[in-house]
């Protein structure tokens, strides 16, 4: 079982580590998801807050830590956050007694549970402060991406068509190619049931994608397929080849940090491009749609 001094370390470490993760979300989310996403944050740093107070709670129930030198009105953890966070906002003046009264009052009762939960505040927000700070001098890699790639749009006369940012979003951008540059109408689901279906009729050319380095194994081809298949999941380098076969033609993915991509560079159709984001979106990669401008 935790110490008390167990449970408040741990309880710093996950607010530094919750402050890194809304400042890195914050920096990510697009404008049109910054209202949602600044939700989402508010939200997880209250369930956060909400988590503590009850662990506390339940330690000093747990080991009898009374309130014997308090009032009979129970001051309970919520109520003492509530009580700190209202001292923070407002002072309340006190009036000071009179020199001739001083000899005769006794002075007040030490609140050692207010104490104690003060001291674990200026902590928790001493450590948001040096959290904030490491985060303000981590490189902004959402800003770095967007100008290398609008860069290398500008370079090859293209622009990104932008595509909903879900699991859909590689077929998505391939589907919006087909009709762009090749004139063909074709689903998001059609693209999905081609590649899987592509992919168990020649298992020996993708096997090799479908090795698992956390497991040091391979999928289960008939598995993998079905999921891609019936459900949203991303798609990778392994759907863009097959298709790239389906269709006969080259598909290229543009990208920072490394030269552009080139699948089925012999393939007889008109070269498909697509763009890959790794920092720009909250939800993570992302593909887009490169048309030309």
């Amino acid at each position: 079982m935790e110490t008390e001094e167990q449970i408040l370390s741990r309880h710093r470490k996950e607010d530094r580590d919750l402050v890194a993760t809304v400042t890195g979300l914050k920096k990510q989310a697009p404008k049109s998801k910054r209202k949602e996403v600044n939700k989402r944050c508010a939200e997880m740093e209250q369930n956060l807050k909400e988590k503590h107070a009850q662990e506390l709670k339940a330690f000093k129930s747990a080991n009898g830590d009374g309130d014997e030198e308090e009032d009979d009105d129970e001051l309970t953890p919520e109520k003492l956050l509530a009580q700190l966070e209202l001292d923070q906002k407002e002072t309340v003046p006190v009036e000071k007694p009179k020199e001739t009264d001083v000899t005769q009052q006794k002075g007040p009762k030490r609140n050692r549970q207010k104490e104690r939960l003060a001291k674990r505040q200026a902590q928790i927000e001493e450590e948001r402060r040096k959290a904030e700070e490491e985060a303000a001098l981590q490189p902004d890699y959402k800003k770095i991406e967007e100008e290398d790639i609008a860069q290398l749009c500008q370079f090859q006369g293209v622009t990104p068509f932008d595509i909903k940012p879900d699991g859909n979003c590689l077929f998505a951008s391939i589907a919006d190619q087909l009709k762009t540059r090749q004139n063909i109408d074709v689903s998001i689901q059609e693209l999905r049931t081609k590649a899987c279906n592509h992919i168990r009729a020649d298992p020996n050319t993708f096997i090799p994608y479908l090795f698992d380095e956390e497991t040091m194994s391979l999928k289960d081809i008939n598995e993998y397929t079905k999921t891609m298949e019936s459900t949203a999941a991303w798609g990778s380098d392994l759907e863009i080849l097959a298709l790239s076969k389906e269709y006969d033609c080259p598909i290229s993915v543009m990208m920072t940090g490394r030269s552009t991509l080139k699948i089925n560079e012999d393939g007889n159709g008109e070269e498909l491009k697509l763009v890959y984001y790794k920092h720009s979106y909250a939800l993570g990669e992302h593909y887009n749609s490169l048309r030309d401008a």
